[in-house]
């Protein structure tokens, strides 16, 4: 049998927006169970609540540079990176409180949201845990035009027992010459806490004018970001890993796959992929009542749970509460 998990407690944390620049106090509480997972932002001076947004794939309104989930005219920004950390470990409810409309940025990876998740511990619930699990492939691309079409941004889902990602990217850039622009990984056998939460987002210089004056990257630096000039890695510790790039396409892409409520039983691919793609693909998935199923494993079921969701994707030293 598997069982909903949520925090123990609750744990805090303090940071700046990335594209807004502004001072952000976080906050993840534990949830009843089937909550979900929950975003409010808080006016930061009369500390009143000032909308909620469940996290959900119908909400995302913006994916310029991040991901944006929008309600009533509220906006909660740069959500993908907490929420990959809560995939990452199976959170299944929690409520997030924010003084800000942006999730803060903390230094670019999902492995400060990680640690703060171990911090408050994890606790299992009566509820059993829902999976969505993958039927029949689905696909959505960017379509480019003449000899460019064939490699425009693709993102597909494909039905696979576990769950497993694969990602390709390209730069016409010196500092990806040499180094892996592909990486797969299937996490029946490699642990997200090692080997994909500690990825940075990243950047280039060039383009850093230009996200000024569009209110963007406000809050960026060589603390919270992978930097590139026109021929190196501008951080003067360089690289966490030889492939971090790639690795941290695939933090992204978890975040976004968990706006459908759910970890996934299936494989996802992404060549050259965006929030605003894995959006696509999700909102295709679920028009189609087809290509999956909301899946549990009842304790005495015949249903084995697959590998993916053993030890290789929760992080088994997390502090486990029994169910109440």
């Amino acid at each position: 049998m598997v069982r909903q998990v949520t925090l123990n407690s609750s744990v805090s944390a303090t940071g700046v927006g990335l594209h807004r620049g502004c001072k952000v106090y976080l906050t993840i509480h534990p949830a009843p169970e089937d909550t979900g997972i929950v975003f409010r932002l808080y006016d930061d001076i009369k500390h009143d609540p000032v909308v909620e947004i469940p996290a959900r794939a119908e909400h995302v309104g913006d994916t310029l540079l991040c991901t944006t989930l929008v309600k009533d005219g509220h906006r909660i920004m740069t959500v993908e990176h907490l929420l990959s950390a809560l995939a990452g470990l199976g959170i299944d409810n929690a409520i997030i409180d924010l003084t800000a409309p942006e999730v803060p940025i903390m230094d670019g990876s999902a492995a400060p949201f990680v640690f703060l998740i171990q911090s408050a511990g994890i606790k299992k619930q009566n509820a059993l845990k829902r999976f969505v699990r993958i039927k029949k492939r689905v696909v959505v691309s960017s379509q480019g035009s003449g000899d460019d079409t064939a490699k425009s941004p693709v993102a597909l889902l494909e039905p696979f027992d576990g769950f497993k990602m694969d990602f390709t990217i390209e730069y016409p850039h010196p500092v990806f010459s040499g180094k892996p622009q592909s990486a797969t990984f299937s996490f029946s056998s490699t642990g997200y806490v090692k080997d994909i939460s500690r990825a940075r987002t990243y950047g280039f210089l060039s383009d850093y004018e230009m996200l000024r004056e569009r209110d963007l990257a406000l809050g960026g630096s060589l603390d919270n970001a992978v930097v590139l000039d026109e021929f190196k890695v501008m951080n003067e510790e360089g690289l966490r890993y030889r492939d971090e790039f790639v690795r941290h396409k695939m933090l992204d892409a978890l975040g976004d796959l968990y706006l459908l409520g759910a970890n996934i039983i299936g494989a996802f691919s992404g060549y050259k992929s965006g929030h605003s793609l894995n959006n696509l693909l999700l909102r295709k998935l679920l028009k189609d009542e087809a290509s999956y199923e909301i899946i549990t494993f009842p304790e005495g079921g015949d249903a084995k749970v697959p590998i993916a969701f053993g030890t290789g994707f929760f992080d088994q030293k997390l502090l486990e509460v029994p169910a109440s």
